[in-house]
């Protein structure tokens, strides 16, 4: 009964996320359970719980009168999530390099690193782009439980989850943007030097590697706006960021 319920909620929590993020519901709007429980198929119960989870990621903020509205944020708060996520996976992977990672977690990222290798051609328009997006995420999981603290990992989770600050936030559904390919390169380059400084014990390198790494997320946020702004739509929440 309780799985159930707990998968209810999951997708309650990824239907909510879905609408918010995608504008079907405007910054500043009222959330109606009855008609959110209806559109998605779900009860209630759930349905609460995956609102409160959106409140404590900061998509959603509690009003007086009871229940929930969508946040909006502004380019600063887009841009302090990238640099929190960067400071905690930083921290994460300082950690990893000054208290050593155990030779079967390193075996496994670095055979992750290689699989990442794989997604790459000759032509930055042939490259495997759903397929890279899919193992950077599971690199950057990966990444946070090097460190071999659940607290560590947890927290790093809870930055990724903020609005505009997970790995993959500037990636999904941009396949035919060449300029976020290109940036994969750089990308990639990175990942390996993360895990090689790990492996060689270089906390500082690592911490200064991981933290530059999360600000590609700001340069991609920047081409958006800057070089082709019609690539808003197309980048999921950044509806609701206020000019």
């Amino acid at each position: 009964m309780r799985r159930k319920r707990d998968s209810q909620t999951f997708k309650a929590l990824l239907g909510v996320r879905d609408l918010v993020l995608g504008g079907a519901v405007a910054p500043g709007e009222r959330l109606s359970e009855a008609a959110l429980a209806e559109r998605l198929g779900i009860s209630r119960t759930p349905l609460r719980s995956a609102l409160a989870r959106l409140e404590q990621e900061g998509l959603l903020e509690q009003i007086p009168s009871g229940g929930y509205a969508v946040r909006s944020f502004t380019m600063a708060d887009v841009f302090d999530a990238i640099e929190l996520r960067g400071v905690m996976e930083g921290t994460a992977a300082r950690l990893a390099a000054e208290r050593g990672v155990a030779p079967a977690r390193m075996k496994a990222i670095k055979q992750l690193v290689a699989e990442l290798d794989k997604c790459f051609r000759e032509r930055p328009e042939d490259m495997l782009f759903d397929q890279y997006v899919e193992l950077n995420a599971e690199f950057h999981a990966m990444l946070a439980g090097l460190s071999g603290s659940e607290m560590m990992r947890r927290e790093v989770e809870r930055a990724s989850k903020l609005p505009f600050a997970s790995p993959s936030a500037f990636l999904e559904k941009q396949e035919d943007v060449l300029a976020f390919r290109l940036s994969l390169v750089r990308a990639q380059w990175q990942h390996r030097e993360i895990v090689s400084a790990i492996e060689m014990r270089e906390g500082s390198r690592a911490e200064a590697l991981a933290r530059e790494h999360a600000r590609l997320a700001r340069d991609n946020m920047e081409f958006v706006l800057d070089e082709d702004r019609s690539l808003i739509p197309r980048v999921p929440g950044l509806v609701l960021v206020s000019a």
